[in-house]
């Protein structure tokens, strides 16, 4: 049988770390029947404060436009042109901004050829060092309240099975001195007959 690959639209990351490469994620899906298409997709910066201005360019071939990311944006797009990301290698922290995403389709029908837009926004946010996410401090604290768990449990365990062994000696001991207080013609008296 005929298998595809599944499309999923994810939203993309929206904090960088300084020196580090930072993929745009940017998934437009389209139905089996609109395969299809041919594909436009044009990628914007703004500055906070500042306009739109054109970075990048997919129009059948790749096209990076003279700008502050000169060098520095790579292609990630597939092959069936549902994922349209860009990378941006080596962040700085003027990278910090609104970047835009749009994805331009012309589907080829037999009877029409209807265009279909969209667009995606990226607030993306560049900071110097990666900080801690909520869930990883949460994992952090129920490591730890593991480890006192099961240190708790495993001292428990050591007192019962030392008192356990404690008894079990002590018992042992009682044992030996009740034999040892038996005089020694009942001692004798304690073997068991043999019969002929």
């Amino acid at each position: 049988g005929f298998c595809s690959a599944v499309c999923v639209e994810v939203p993309s990351e929206t904090e960088a770390v300084q020196g580090t490469h930072m993929k745009l994620l940017c998934i437009s899906c389209m139905k089996r029947e609109e395969v299809t298409a041919s594909t436009v997709v044009e990628w914007f910066y703004r500055p906070e404060g500042g306009k739109d201005e054109p970075i990048y360019e997919y129009r059948k071939t790749n096209h990076e436009f003279p700008s502050r990311f000169s060098g520095r944006l790579q292609w990630n797009g597939s092959k069936d042109m549902q994922d349209v990301s860009i990378t941006v290698l080596n962040v700085t922290l003027n990278d910090s901004g609104i970047y835009t995403c749009n994805i331009t389709r012309e589907f080829e029908f037999e009877i029409h050829r209807p265009l279909f837009t969209s667009s995606r926004l990226i607030h993306l946010t560049v900071v110097e060092e990666a900080g801690e996410d909520f869930t990883s401090v949460i994992s952090e604290i129920m490591m730890y309240i593991l480890l006192v768990f099961l240190t708790l449990w495993l001292l428990i365990e050591m007192v019962y099975c030392y008192r356990k062994v404690s008894k079990a000696e002590e018992a042992a001991q009682e044992n030996a001195t009740d034999y040892l207080a038996i005089p020694s013609e009942n001692k004798e008296n304690c073997a068991v007959p043999v019969e002929e």
